[in-house]
């Protein structure tokens, strides 16, 4: 299940939701019409359960990215890592979360919850780091993490959007300028 999930989560991820059919998934996931509407019932209960499958796959990648001796090298780590998934092939295939917030939250209340849960628990993930690193001494007490999550999470969302648009993303230059936000 969790293969078939991944390739549906691939196309949702190229095509979007609504451009996306039944046809495009049954390809993709290589099962039978059938056999999805047995297990899933229609393309929104696929697109419920890929959205899962990606929000957890991605929320462990960006934890497993929050590595280092003190909480500003893992902020540094976490925002290198959304430069790298950001770009190239897996860039182009863009963020199930950015492209669901822009496509489907105002319109479907299930999605935009699942959206606005999955952005918030990325705020506070990345707020707990900067607290972390203001307890180990790595960053100033006068930064305001709440805030600065806020701003972390526009930055990373927004490196998404670039990453789909096909615009070049220079890691070392953006992850620098980000870090200045820690200052």
């Amino acid at each position: 299940m969790d293969t078939a999930l991944d390739r549906a989560v691939r196309v949702f991820r190229e095509r979007g939701y609504h451009a996306t059919s039944i046809g495009d998934l049954t390809a993709a996931m290589r099962l039978a019409t059938g056999s999805i509407y047995k297990a899933f019932r229609d393309k929104h209960a696929v697109f419920l359960a890929a959205f899962e499958r990606y929000t957890a796959l991605r929320q462990q990648q960006t934890r497993s990215a929050a590595r280092g001796a003190n909480g500003r090298e893992q902020i540094r780590n976490v925002l290198l890592s959304y430069v790298e998934h950001s770009r190239g092939i897996e860039g182009r295939r863009g963020c199930l979360v950015v492209g669901s917030a822009v496509e489907l939250s105002a319109l479907d209340p299930v999605v935009g919850a699942l959206v606005s849960t999955q952005l918030a628990s990325n705020e506070s993930f990345i707020a707990g780091l900067i607290r972390a690193g203001q307890a180990d001494g790595s960053i100033p007490r006068h930064v305001v993490a709440d805030d600065t999550a806020r701003l972390m999470l526009c930055i990373t969302q927004g490196m998404r959007v670039v990453g789909k648009a096909r615009l070049p993303l220079d890691a070392e230059r953006l992850v620098g300028a980000a870090m200045k936000l820690l200052a």
